[in-house]
């Protein structure tokens, strides 16, 4: 690893390899249906993209490991597989189980998981997407449910050589705090469940549990919902007893449709913020970019301007710089994304930008360029 642990989220969903995501692209090809078949919804309009590695199956270990050494080559060297778990099952994890786990060079590359553990809509399908209010699946699981899905993760998961650590814990980030607490039942069930998950890490022979908290914007804390006596007494991600805490997107934070530079500033408030409010570490997330468009028949209002990797580079140094000015804790960045790219928000090279966004990480957290001599 080198002096930063850059880590960049990867939407799972770029191949046809599950079954049951041809529901929502039926051309057997995952999600990538929808970026080929995007169209331009007004005469400014940057879409459509294509990717310059083309429509490829990242579920393909062949694929990964090209995927790989152009992560590592740029900086980027751990990867946040979104895991998802509906209808008592798993699903889409075929890029991280057949494409990244199988690769021969997994080993340069650290990787830990994300429950997205929100509810399903339409949002996937293009032919169905403007029906927002149809709950498909849902995200909030039992007690019970909850430890099958614990098991599975630390035995499948946790126990491979380049799983991503923190003080010799793995890590493990839940995306929706809130629909965690409905399924189980409550703050203070939520808190015995987790309190379970970590004893069961540390049996597997673990020495701890690191969780991490996804923030949406503002901080959340006890008032209401602690049923000893109804007060604060802090924020709620340490009282349920997260490790840590991060963001997913910007779009979670702040209005995105304006300026990317405008977007940053009210991000370092943010920052300053959850600094203030948490007790646990924050560690700076940077987004690319913010446009949905490509799943949608209508244009979709929110749109980030003017993300050049030019300004998007003025990110990365302001991650840095946060990362620099907290030396006690992991120099963690997370990043969105590897490859969301019907959110606009991506580092993988397209024909708008090539590498750019790459090369501009590249510089900033490895302080190398295309013009220097690599070693």
């Amino acid at each position: 690893m080198g002096k930063y642990d850059v880590a960049a989220y990867i939407w799972p969903a770029y191949t046809g390899r599950d079954k049951r995501s041809l529901m929502f692209w039926p051309e057997g090809m995952g999600e990538w249906q929808s970026v080929k078949n995007s169209v331009k919804k007004f005469p400014e309009h940057s879409w459509p993209r294509k990717p310059l590695w083309g429509y490829v199956d990242e579920a393909d270990p062949y694929v990964m490991e090209m995927e790989i050494e152009a992560a590592v080559d740029h900086g980027v060297n751990v990867f946040i597989y979104d895991w998802y778990w509906f209808d008592g099952r798993p699903y889409l994890e075929k890029c991280l189980n057949e494409g990244f786990l199988q690769a021969k060079n997994r080993d340069k590359m650290k990787f830990y998981l994300m429950w997205a553990n929100h509810d399903v809509n339409y949002t996937w399908d293009i032919r169905l997407s403007w029906e927002q209010d149809t709950t498909i699946w849902k995200g909030g699981v039992t007690r019970e449910e909850f430890e099958r899905i614990c098991h599975r993760v630390i035995e499948r998961y946790f126990v491979q050589p380049n799983y991503y650590m923190i003080d010799g814990e793995p890590v493990f980030q839940i995306y929706e705090l809130g629909i965690l607490i409905e399924g189980l039942g409550g703050l203070e069930k939520t808190r015995e469940a987790l309190d379970w998950f970590r004893q069961e890490t540390v049996k597997a022979g673990f020495k701890g549990l690191h969780l991490q908290l996804t923030a949406h914007g503002g901080v959340p804390n006890l008032s209401g919902l602690d049923q000893r006596n109804g007060e604060a007494e802090g924020d709620i991600g340490t009282w349920l007893g997260f490790s840590s805490v991060t963001h997913y997107q910007f779009v979670h934070i702040t209005d995105i449709d304006r300026d990317y530079e405008e977007i940053l500033a009210d991000v370092e408030k943010e920052w300053e913020d959850i600094g203030r409010k948490y007790a646990i570490p924050y560690f700076p997330h940077i987004s690319v970019g913010w446009d949905n468009n490509p799943r949608f028949t209508g244009l979709r209002q929110g749109i980030v301007k003017n993300n050049s990797p030019e300004a998007v580079k003025k990110g990365f140094e302001m991650a840095r710089a946060y990362a620099d000015g907290h030396p006690g804790q992991q120099p963690l960045i997370t990043v969105n994304s590897w490859n969301e790219w019907t959110e606009t928000s991506y580092l993988e090279p397209d024909d708008l930008y090539g590498y750019g966004y790459l090369e501009a990480l590249r510089e900033v957290f490895l302080g190398e360029s295309d013009s220097e001599e690599r070693i």
